[in-house]
């Protein structure tokens, strides 16, 4: 084995992008080294070159929050809140949410599946509700929502004016998943950052800088829970 690869991070993803000019490495919001290299026939130096980082790479994993699984004894936000999870075979549904605790039934095993579904349920639930609600403000039909679970961004709006968001925003603050979803509404007119967007945006939500210094400041940490 090479000297390079005896300092590889056991967390390293090596990712192929045909796109990429150059070979690059970052920590992306999960925490996670990710070398993006432009062609296979770049893996070897990618690799020499993460060793070259690793001191970098070492300071900069060092600063990653600890991951919070939802399991139960654990606490996770739910609307900027945190919440306990709790367990309780007898219980009649799946789950229940009531005074800052979440009560799991059925199978303690199942908790986690449990949970990050009723979260993305949930989240499902919110989003479709505030970007119908934006997208009136601004005299247009509700978009399409897909919810995912991207690493780098916390929505997108597509050419063909459809919307993807985050499951994540469900443990932000109401506010903050309201910008989120007035950001994308306001791309439906202006698929751009453009001073007009910005208008947009204000228009749907006056306090978005507030909103976007929290994300700022704490959505990374929503990528420890799960």
């Amino acid at each position: 084995m090479s000297e390079a690869a005896d300092t590889l991070p056991p967390e390293l993803v090596v990712r192929v992008d045909r796109r990429a000019k150059r070979i690059s490495l970052r920590v992306d919001a999960r925490g996670q080294a990710v070398l993006v290299i432009p062609h296979e026939r770049f893996r070897a130096e990618g690799l020499r070159f993460v060793g070259q980082k690793r001191e970098w790479l070492d300071k900069h994993l060092s600063r990653q929050p600890t991951p919070i699984p939802f399991a139960i004894g654990e606490e996770i936000p739910i609307g900027g809140e945190l919440h306990y999870i709790q367990h309780d075979l007898r219980a009649a549904d799946p789950i229940t949410i009531d005074h800052g605790v979440i009560t799991v039934g059925g199978p303690a095993r199942a908790t986690a599946r449990l949970v990050q579904s009723w979260l993305r349920v949930e989240a499902g639930r919110s989003l479709q509700a505030a970007t119908a609600y934006h997208a009136a403000a601004l005299g247009l039909a509700a978009p399409p929502v897909t919810i995912r679970d991207p690493k780098t961004r916390w929505g997108s709006c597509s050419s063909r004016k459809s919307l993807s968001l985050s499951w994540r925003l469900i443990m932000a603050p109401p506010e903050v998943l309201d910008y989120v979803a007035a950001h994308e509404v306001a791309h439906l007119k202006e698929l751009n950052h453009s001073a007009r967007f910005w208008a947009l945006v204000a228009q749907l939500c006056p306090a978005y800088r507030a909103q976007e210094a929290w994300l700022r400041e704490h959505g990374r940490d929503l990528h420890r829970y799960g």
